[in-house]
C-alpha cells in the first residue's frame, strides 16, 4: 500500500489512468486568462472551460494533482492555519474527472474503491453525504440510492446535508452542482451518530477526505441556474489529508512532506517541536505552510508587493517571518526552509527546482526589507505613546493597532505586548472592525463581469466554433463575416461610422496575447470597408477585429478579404523576437533567477518585466546589449516548430507560467533561445535591426522592467540623443570630447560655491545675533531647558556643530534643530550628558523622524534623522516638548 505523500499520489493518478483517465499535469496557481479568480482552488479550474462545454479536449475523462491556494475571497483559510491540524495556504487537490463522459454512479464507484481496496481504508470508520435538498434545487435521491448500494450503508451512515456543505462552485458564477462527500473518523470510537460534532483540539473527529461535485448547473450574474450541455464529474481530495488517514496520523503537520519542513524550523529556530497547541509549536506550523505556498507562488512569478496576488503572498511571507521572531529567530531564514520545500517537491513539480535561486533570494530581500521595516512600526508606536500621555489615554486606538499589522507586520499578539509592557491596553473591538473593513476592501472581485454572453455567443456562429488563424503564412486573406457586434449587440449589419467587431472563419489577424499587441489593418466586403484598430480573443476560439466602418456598410454573410498592416506587423515581430533574445541574455548576464514576469510588444517598442533584486548596473545593460546585437549580426533564421508538449520539454524550452499551453506548443529558436510562444515574429536575427536599451528601472519588489527598441525606433532613439548632446553643447559652448570636461569643470564650481554658501550659513546661525535669538526661544520643561527650532542650515555638518553650541550654552538641555534642504527635512536632537540618564536622544528622535515619514537614531547624548514629510516639521519640533514632558 502506498504510504508516503509522493506514493499517494502516484497511486491515485494510476489508478483512473487504468480506468481510461487522462492524467494532465496541474496547472498554475494563478489560473490563466480567468478573471473570476485570484487563485486556483481545485482541481477543476483549469477544467473550468470543459465543463461549459466553451472548450472542447481531446480526451472526456481526466484526473490530475493540482496545486491550489485558499487564501482569498470565498476560499480563506489563512487565519485558520497553524491552530488547525488541517488548515493550509497551499495544498495539492486529488482529483478525477468526466466532461459529459460516466457521470453518478461510476464516481461514486471508483471513489470506494480505490478508498477502500487500493488505500485499504477501513470502511467502518467512513460515512458518505448527499445533497439533501435547498433553495429550491431538489434533494439529490439518486446519489443517496447509489451510495447505500455501493457501500452497503444503512440511513445511519448516509447523511443528508444542505446547500453549504453538500452544494460546490467555484466561484459566485460558473459551473456548480450538488455534491456527496466522504468522511472519516479521527480516533477510537466510530459512533455516526457523533457526525457533526467539532473535532477536539487533537484532531480526533468526524474528517471530510474526498468531495464528489456532480456538475449540472452553470450559475450566471443574477443567480439563475441553467443546465449544462452534458452532466459532468469533479472530484478532489486533498493529498495532505488522505496522507494523514494512510500513514496514521491525527494532523496534516505529521504528514512527511509537512513533518520535514516543520522539524527544519524546529532546528532553525533551537527549539524541539512537540505537536501540542503551544504558541512555538504553532510557530513552526505556520513557517512550514507558509513557506510552501511562498516557494510556490514564487516559482510562478508572483512576486511580493502591495495589491492583489503580489500582497497575498507578502502577507503569508511577512507572518512566516514573525512566527520566527516569536520563535527567537534573528536572522533571515525563511528562504532556508522555501530551498527545502524544492527538494522535496521538486520531482513532481519541476518549476520548484528550475527557480530555485529565484525563491531563494527573493525570501531572503523580502525578510531583509520586513526586518527593516519593523523599526518604523516601532517609530509609530512610540509616537502614539507620546500622544496617549499628552490625552492621558491608557487604550490604543483599533485602527493604529491593525495599521501596526498591516502595514508593518505586527501581529495583533504582539502588539498588546508591547502596550502591556508600557502600561497600555489595545482596543480589540477597533482592531477587528478595522480588520474586517480591510477584508472587504481587499477581496477579490475578479472581473467586474465574466466574460460577455455575446461573444460566446458569436463563436457559436463560426463553423466548428473556432475561428482558422492564417497569420503565420500570410497577411492577406479571404474569409466569410459570421457575426457582427454593435454596442455589445449582435447585429447582422454596420454602416459607415459605425464602431464595430467583425468576426471571420478564419483570419490573418493576430489576436492580442502573450504581450503582442492585436494587428490593425482592413476588412473589404462588397464596397464596404472596415479599418481594423485592434484585434482582441475574448475567449478561447475566438478572433474579434474592432474597429470603424469607413464606407458603406458590412453584412453577416458576406464574403471578405482581410489584409493586415504589413508595416505595423513587421515591426512589432522583430520587437516581438528581440524580447526572446532579450530574456535569454538576462539569464547570461543575470542568472537563472531572472525570468520574464510580463511583456508587451508593439511596432514602437518592447516592453520586459522580469525577475532580479537589484537594479542593472552600466556594465550589465552594455553586456547584455552586446549579446543581443551579436545574434543579430549572425543573422540566424529563425524557425518554429509544432510539436507537443512532452515534446518540447525535453528539447529544453523555457515556459512562461502567465501564459496558457495546449497539448500543442509552438517552439520558437531565435538563436540561442528556445521558448514555447504562439506569436508572429521575424524571419531571421538580423532583421531586428539595432537593439538598443531605453529604460530600466523598478516596478516591483524583486521585479525591475526594461524598455528596449530595435531596428528604425533605435535609430529615431539614438538620433534623440544627438540631437540633446547638440542642445547642451550650444548651452556649455561646447562640443565632442570637451563636452564632458567641460560640464565637469561647471560641477567642480558649483561645489565650490555650495561650500562657501555653507560656511556662510554656519557663521550666521553661530553668529551672536542669530545665536541669541534661537537660544531666546528655549522653554522650561518639568525642570529641563528645552529648544526646538527651526533654522535655515542645510549642510549637515553644519546643523549638527549649531545643535552641539546651543546645548553647550544653554547647559543641562535637550535641543533640536531642523532645516529643510532638496525637499527633505532634517533633525539633528542633542542632549547635554547630564541629562543622558532621563533622556536617551535616539528614543527622543525616533517618533518625531515618524512624524516626517522617516527614521532615525544615534547615541544617548546626539541623535539624527530625516524624512520627506516636510510640511509636518514644525508639528515634529512641538513634539520634543510633549515628549520632554512625559518621559
Amino acid at each position: 500500500m502506498a504510504e508516503t505523500s509522493a506514493a499517494i499520489r502516484r497511486a491515485f493518478l494510476e489508478y483512473f489512468a487504468a480506468h481510461e483517465h487522462t492524467v494532465v499535469k496541474s496547472g498554475p496557481l494563478v489560473p490563466p486568462h480567468d478573471p473570476t479568480l485570484m487563485f486556483a482552488s481545485a482541481g477543476m479550474v483549469q477544467f473550468k472551460n470543459c465543463f461549459t462545454g466553451v472548450e472542447q479536449r481531446s480526451y472526456k475523462r481526466a484526473t490530475s494533482s493540482q496545486k491550489c491556494m485558499r487564501i482569498a475571497g470565498k476560499h480563506n483559510d489563512f487565519e485558520n492555519v497553524g491552530p488547525s491540524p488541517r488548515h493550509h495556504t497551499f495544498f495539492e487537490m486529488l482529483g478525477n474527472f468526466s466532461f459529459g463522459d460516466y457521470f453518478k454512479e461510476q464516481a461514486i464507484v471508483f471513489a470506494w474503491e480505490f478508498l477502500t481496496r487500493n488505500l485499504a481504508v477501513p470502511k467502518e470508520r467512513l460515512v458518505c453525504t448527499y445533497f439533501k435538498g435547498e433553495a429550491g434545487v431538489p434533494a439529490d435521491e439518486e446519489a443517496r440510492a447509489l451510495w447505500k448500494k455501493v457501500t452497503g450503508f444503512g440511513d445511519d451512515r448516509i447523511i443528508g446535508l444542505g446547500m453549504s456543505d453538500n452544494f460546490w462552485s467555484a466561484g459566485d458564477t460558473g459551473p456548480c452542482g450538488p455534491c456527496s462527500e466522504i468522511h472519516i473518523f479521527n480516533g477510537g470510537r466510530t459512533d455516526p451518530s457523533t457526525f457533526g460534532a467539532e473535532q477536539t483540539s487533537d484532531g480526533a473527529g468526524w474528517m471530510e477526505i474526498w468531495n464528489l461535485v456532480f456538475m449540472q448547473f452553470e450559475r450566471d450574474e443574477s443567480g439563475t441556474f441553467k443546465k449544462l450541455p452534458a452532466p459532468s464529474i469533479d472530484t478532489g481530495m486533498g493529498l495532505e489529508r488522505i496522507a494523514g488517514v494512510v500513514q496514521g496520523v491525527s494532523s496534516n503537520y505529521d504528514t512527511d512532506v509537512l513533518r520535514a519542513l516543520v522539524e527544519r524550523a524546529a532546528q532553525i529556530s533551537g527549539k524541539k517541536y512537540r505537536g501540542t497547541m503551544e504558541p512555538f509549536d504553532v510557530s513552526m506550523r505556520v513557517i512550514a505552510d507558509h513557506a510552501r505556498a511562498t516557494a510556490f507562488l514564487l516559482a510562478e512569478g508572483v512576486m511580493p508587493d502591495k495589491t492583489a496576488r503580489e500582497y497575498v503572498l507578502r502577507r503569508v511571507m511577512r507572518r512566516a517571518i514573525r512566527h520566527g521572531h516569536r520563535l527567537g529567530i534573528e536572522r533571515p531564514f525563511l528562504h532556508e526552509v522555501a530551498a527545502q520545500v524544492a527538494e522535496l517537491m521538486g520531482d513532481q513539480y519541476p518549476e520548484l527546482v528550475e527557480r530555485r535561486e529565484l525563491i531563494t533570494s527573493v525570501c531572503e530581500q523580502e525578510e531583509v526589507r520586513f526586518r527593516q521595516t519593523i523599526e518604523r512600526g516601532l517609530a509609530l508606536l512610540e509616537e502614539r505613546f507620546v500622544d496617549m500621555g499628552k490625552n492621558k489615554s491608557k487604550v490604543l486606538a483599533g485602527d493604529v493597532a491593525f495599521k501596526l499589522y498591516d502595514t508593518f507586520g505586527f501581529p495583533l499578539d504582539l502588539t498588546q505586548v508591547i502596550c502591556k509592557e508600557r502600561g497600555f491596553s489595545v482596543d480589540e473591538p477597533g482592531y477587528d472592525q478595522a480588520l474586517e473593513e480591510a477584508r472587504k476592501r481587499s477581496e477579490f472581485k475578479g472581473a467586474e463581469h465574466a466574460i460577455d454572453s455575446v461573444y460566446r455567443d458569436a463563436l457559436k456562429r463560426v463553423p466548428g466554433e473556432l475561428v482558422t488563424f492564417l497569420g503565420y503564412e500570410t497577411e492577406a486573406s479571404p474569409g466569410t463575416i459570421h457575426a457582427l457586434i454593435k454596442s455589445g449587440q449582435l447585429v447582422e449589419s454596420a454602416q459607415a461610422g459605425d464602431e464595430v467587431e467583425v468576426v471571420c472563419d478564419k483570419t490573418p489577424f493576430y489576436g492580442e496575447s502573450g504581450g503582442q499587441m492585436g494587428d490593425l489593418g482592413v476588412i473589404e466586403a462588397n464596397g464596404g470597408s472596415v479599418k481594423v484598430l485592434d484585434t482582441q480573443k475574448p475567449v478561447v476560439g475566438l478572433v474579434v477585429h474592432r474597429g470603424v466602418v469607413q464606407q458603406g456598410s458590412v453584412k453577416v454573410g458576406q464574403e471578405a478579404t482581410l489584409r493586415v498592416d504589413g508595416a505595423t506587423r513587421a515591426a512589432t515581430r522583430r520587437h516581438h523576437s528581440a524580447t526572446h533574445l532579450l530574456h535569454w541574455a538576462l539569464r547570461q548576464v543575470l542568472g537563472s533567477h531572472a525570468q520574464q514576469k510580463g511583456s508587451q510588444v508593439g511596432p514602437e517598442r518592447l516592453r520586459f518585466d522580469f525577475t532580479h533584486g537589484a537594479p542593472l548596473t552600466e556594465t550589465e545593460i552594455a553586456q547584455i546589449e552586446d549579446l543581443v546585437n551579436d545574434r543579430v549580426l549572425k543573422n540566424d533564421p529563425i524557425s518554429t516548430d509544432v510539436l507537443s508538449m512532452d515534446a518540447a520539454r525535453k528539447r529544453g524550452a523555457m515556459m512562461i507560467f502567465e501564459e496558457k499551453y495546449g497539448d500543442t506548443v509552438r517552439l520558437l529558436t531565435i538563436s540561442d533561445s528556445v521558448e514555447l510562444c504562439g506569436g508572429t515574429h521575424a524571419r531571421a536575427t538580423g532583421d531586428i535591426g539595432l537593439f538598443k536599451i531605453t529604460s530600466e528601472q523598478g516596478v516591483a519588489a524583486g521585479v525591475r522592467r526594461i524598455i528596449a527598441t530595435a531596428a528604425k525606433p533605435s535609430l529615431a532613439y539614438v538620433r534623440e540623443l544627438e540631437a540633446r548632446l547638440a542642445s547642451v553643447g550650444k548651452v556649455l559652448k561646447a562640443s565632442g570630447a570637451d563636452l564632458s570636461e567641460r560640464a565637469e569643470k561647471l560641477m567642480q564650481h558649483e561645489k565650490v560655491l555650495e561650500k562657501q554658501i555653507d560656511e556662510l550659513q554656519r557663521k550666521l546661525a553661530l553668529g551672536g545675533g542669530g545665536l541669541d535669538a534661537l537660544i531666546g526661544q528655549a522653554r522650561e520643561v518639568g525642570g529641563v531647558k528645552v529648544l526646538a527650532a527651526r533654522t535655515e542650515v542645510t549642510d549637515r555638518a553644519a546643523l549638527r556643530e549649531l545643535a552641539e553650541t546651543l546645548r553647550d550654552k544653554l547647559g543641562d538641555s535637550v535641543v533640536l534643530v531642523a532645516s529643510e534642504s532638496d525637499g527633505k527635512a532634517q533633525l539633528v536632537l542633542t542632549v547635554a550628558k547630564p541629562l543622558t540618564a532621563r533622556f536617551k536622544a535616539g528614543e527622543l528622535i525616533r517618533p518625531i523622524a515618524g512624524l516626517v515619514g522617516g527614521s532615525g537614531g544615534g547615541r544617548p547624548d546626539m541623535a539624527q534623522a530625516g524624512g520627506t514629510e516636510v510640511a509636518r516639521l514644525d508639528e515634529a519640533l512641538a513634539l520634543l516638548y510633549s515628549s520632554v514632558q512625559t518621559a
